[in-house]
């Protein structure tokens, strides 16, 4: 069972490497974006919101190297707010409102599901294209709804959920390590 899952993994891993040209651009624009005061936006349910709010934290954080905070916010953390809007709004709107409430044209929103199907971040993808934001998805296999209704899309080719999720977490990983490089010559390293 071990070898099978990393077999698996090491084969869905290098199809994705085809996938490093997006990562690197994604990586340039969020620079752009996060450097001039923009905002980063995450989101997606269960394993995948994991994902989005580690992602958000690398970069609101440190990942390499110790640097400015940038504005990266997981749309699910805020408990208070995220239970407040399930409640009175249902859970086709607890991103999209989120969304509204957090996103500006001109930032990125980062939407994260192992099927592409999930209702609520494809809610959210919707409303940050209708309010101008430039919206990307980490996806399972294409063709998928998310992937359809982003700007751009990296869509795992993989059949588990467990696999597609670690590729994802390695392209989040990919992500943050060009962003570092990128803007280690925009700034002085803080202490």
């Amino acid at each position: 069972m071990i070898e099978q899952h990393l077999a698996e993994l090491g084969a869905a891993a290098r199809r994705t490497s085809a996938a490093a040209p997006t990562i690197r651009t994604w990586a340039r624009t969020l620079a752009d974006v996060l450097e001039s005061g923009g905002r980063l936006l995450t989101c997606g349910n269960g394993g995948s919101a994991a994902e989005a709010q580690h992602l958000s934290g690398e970069l609101a954080g440190r990942f390499l190297r110790d640097r400015r905070p940038y504005a990266a916010i997981p749309l699910h953390a805020d408990t208070s707010a995220f239970t407040a809007i399930l409640n009175d709004y249902g859970e086709q709107e607890v991103f999209a409102r989120g969304v509204r409430a957090h996103g500006r044209p001109g930032d990125v929103l980062i939407a994260l599901s192992t099927s592409g199907r999930s209702h609520n971040v494809i809610a959210a993808a919707k409303t940050a294209r209708e309010i101008g934001m430039r919206t990307w998805a980490l996806t399972g296999p294409a063709p998928n709804s998310l992937a359809a209704t982003c700007d751009d899309a990296v869509a795992v080719d993989a059949g588990g959920v467990a696999t597609i999720q670690e590729v994802h977490l390695a392209l989040v990983h990919a992500l943050c390590a060009e962003f570092d490089a990128l803007t280690a010559d925009a700034e002085e390293v803080l202490p």
